[in-house]
């Protein structure tokens, strides 16, 4: 059965795994984060909103300067007494103190019980290899810490410091500490108080504390001075805002002792005035003149206790009021939580390492600094290309069926719209028929005048037949754009694809000017031998469409052109559906199959010569890529660390 020191422990391990591999939860999205799967205890508290007006300083004849810097100090430390608590709970004194905005990173305090007589001591996940048992030091490499960071100038960042201190006077507990809300920036004579800090640092402030209790693994330690009207409490603000309903949520009521005369907190505590799922906690902490005179925090532990023991207000609630209560009570729910949220961690993990695994597979791995493994690599990606290059043309995904568009469409549409009826009207036919006879006109059929004419109509052929190549180069332009853009394994290497993409271009368009030339010998071949039988059987054709002896009428009359014009027309109509036919046989075996065929055989042979070097700057990564990779190695290797935490332990049934 697994024990509580045991579960606590278990997701102490994983949540500083989680900040060594740079897991600090409120991600954008970009990986997957275990930090916010994990259950946890954020202490939150606030900051008066206290203004300190600087009209006393135009007084002249008043130094204020000193009034001032007691004031701010002074309003300062009208807080919720969140610090004190934690060092109650902790029993030494070890956080920073001071004026303006102190607690300016997370701090998780992860509390180790160990056994009477064992000497205290603390550790720093950053200083893995130093014990600090003089606490004073704790405070200064805390405050130390948080400026190598954000500096020294009031900034705040998410990434957390993670501090172990194990201690027989303690509890197996684990407590986030947050910056302290507030809802104004405080205004003092003190420059260095308030330099370099942005404007934005209440919202900032309020917006990291949001993104922890607003986890539903979070328990919320909302801590409130008694002192002040908890309907202005800025912690019991927030919690009731990410848990109206109050199951996460955990009261605290400070400064008890600090309360007016004959007043009290028993509407608070008691659950009159706000009622939580779980009980309120009053808590009496050092004073301000405790703290001065380093009052030790365990006889402050003793004065606490006494102080509900004798309270007429409230010895009736004293066994569940005091520090030592708070803490042990807090020890066992976070158990609780653990333990019910272990099954749906050990899913997410489960998930998660799948999910990362299937990535890092699509993104590879690192590349050999070998030349022949390099090569090979190189060789690899190009035929992973090549075959999904071939694979559009076969059909096996979309693209290649624009090529049988322009076959099937564009061709027979640009064939339609050839100028023929401009051509052969009886103008131009008279125009080219009678250029032809030159001085002697014909005498029976003006031969020379057909194949003039013939000869004209045929080069409007050029103009299809040019654009259909290419149009067929445009598509497979279109083709290795795509194919580069869906190898998955290319993806990694930009300067690569640019190279595949230049050498296949380079390809296509040896391909497509051998798809012209080939096009125009097809159209030249027709204007160099006429098809003669279709011509003797012209006059065979007019006997059997009436009578003989119009045959022989005026050379020269309209009729005469007319008919010339039909039969050439016949003729250009024959040879259009001659070509239709014709001009994609030869764009496909120019083109087409010389794409399927040797695309990158040229780029092979000159990837051949190349030397490691020049192997190795093709293979130069996107820095992003890069990046991503290796994020997602850290990320895999935390769920997978956490995945061998939680097998190690043995669960209850």
């Amino acid at each position: 059965m697994a024990t509580m020191e045991s579960l606590i422990g278990l997701v102490n391990r994983i949540q500083r795994a989680c900040t060594v591999l740079g897991d600090y939860g409120g991600t954008d999205g970009a990986l997957p984060t275990l930090w916010e799967a994990l259950p946890s205890v954020a202490v939150v508290g606030g900051q008066v909103p206290v203004f300190l007006l600087c009209f006393c300083c135009r007084l002249s004849f008043l130094d204020t300067s000193d009034l001032i810097s007691d004031l701010s100090v002074l309003l300062w430390g009208q807080s919720s007494g969140k610090s004190s608590v934690l060092e109650s709970i902790v029993g030494r004194d070890f956080l920073p103190r001071g004026s303006g905005i102190v607690t300016r990173r997370p701090l998780v305090l992860q509390l180790h019980k160990t056994d009477e007589g064992q000497t205290e001591y603390a550790e720093f996940l950053h200083m893995p290899k130093r014990r600090f048992s003089d606490f004073s030091l704790v405070r200064k490499e805390i405050a130390d810490e948080t400026d190598r960071l954000t500096g020294k100038n009031k900034q705040i960042s998410p990434v957390p410091i993670h501090l172990s201190i194990y201690s027989p006077n303690v509890v197996n507990l684990t407590l986030i500490d947050l910056p302290g809300l507030t809802k104004h920036v405080f205004l003092t004579n003190d420059a260095a108080s308030t330099e370099g800090q942005p404007e934005s640092i209440v919202l900032d402030i309020e917006n990291m504390v949001r993104s922890y209790v607003e986890k539903p693994n979070c328990v919320i330690l909302a801590i409130s001075p008694a002192n002040q009207d908890i309907a202005t409490s800025d912690a019991i603000k927030l919690a009731r805002e990410v848990d109206p309903s109050g199951e996460r949520t955990f009261g605290v009521l400070t400064k008890l002792d600090l309360m007016d005369k004959g007043t009290n907190a028993l509407d608070v505590l008691e659950g009159r005035a706000y009622r939580l799922q779980h009980p309120w906690v009053g808590i009496v902490n050092r004073s301000q003149s405790d703290i001065n005179k380093n009052v030790d925090m365990i006889a402050a532990r003793h004065r606490e206790r006494e102080y509900f023991a004798t309270s007429l207000d409230y010895s009736h609630l004293a066994s569940k009021m005091g520090s030592e209560y708070l803490a042990k009570l807090l020890s066992k729910h976070l158990e609780s939580v653990i333990r019910a949220r272990i099954p749906s961690i050990t899913s997410l993990i489960s998930k998660t390492i799948e999910e990362l695994e299937s990535e890092m597979d699509h993104l590879g791995r690192p590349i050999a600094v070998d030349a022949g493994a390099q090569l090979y690599t190189i060789l690899e990606l190009c035929r992973a290309f090549d075959k999904i290059f071939k694979e559009h043309l076969d059909g096996g995904r979309p693209g290649g069926d624009k090529i049988y568009g322009v076959f099937d469409n564009q061709l027979p549409a640009a064939l339609k719209k050839l100028p023929f009826d401009r051509y052969l009207s009886l103008q131009n036919v008279k125009k080219v028929v009678s250029e032809a006879d030159g001085y002697q006109p014909h005498l029976i059929a003006p031969e020379q005048g057909y194949r003039r004419l013939i000869e004209g109509a045929l080069s409007y052929f050029r103009g299809p037949a040019d654009a259909s190549v290419d149009a067929v180069h445009l598509v497979l332009k279109e083709l290795v754009r795509k194919s580069i853009g869906e190898t998955q394994e290319l993806k990694r290497f930009p300067t690569l694809q640019s190279e595949l993409a230049a050498a296949s271009y380079h390809a296509l368009e040896r391909f497509r000017e051998d798809g012209k030339k080939t096009v125009m010998r097809l159209v030249d071949m027709e204007a160099a031998y006429l098809t003669v039988e279709f011509f003797r059987n012209l006059p065979q054709e007019v006997e059997k469409g009436g009578n003989p002896a119009t045959a022989n009428v005026d050379r020269y009359s309209e009729g005469h052109f007319r008919r010339i014009a039909s039969n050439v027309s016949s003729y250009i109509s024959m040879v259009s559906e001659t070509l239709r036919l014709s001009i994609p046989k030869a764009a496909v075996h120019c083109q087409v199959r010389e794409a399927k065929r040797s695309l990158l055989n040229v780029f092979y042979t000159q990837v051949g010569k190349r030397e490691g070097k020049q192997l190795g700057q093709m293979l130069d990564e996107d820095p992003a890529l890069m990046e991503r990779r290796l994020q997602c190695a850290k990320r895999l290797e935390l769920y997978k660390s956490a995945r061998t935490e939680i097998e190690a332990v043995s669960w209850a049934r």
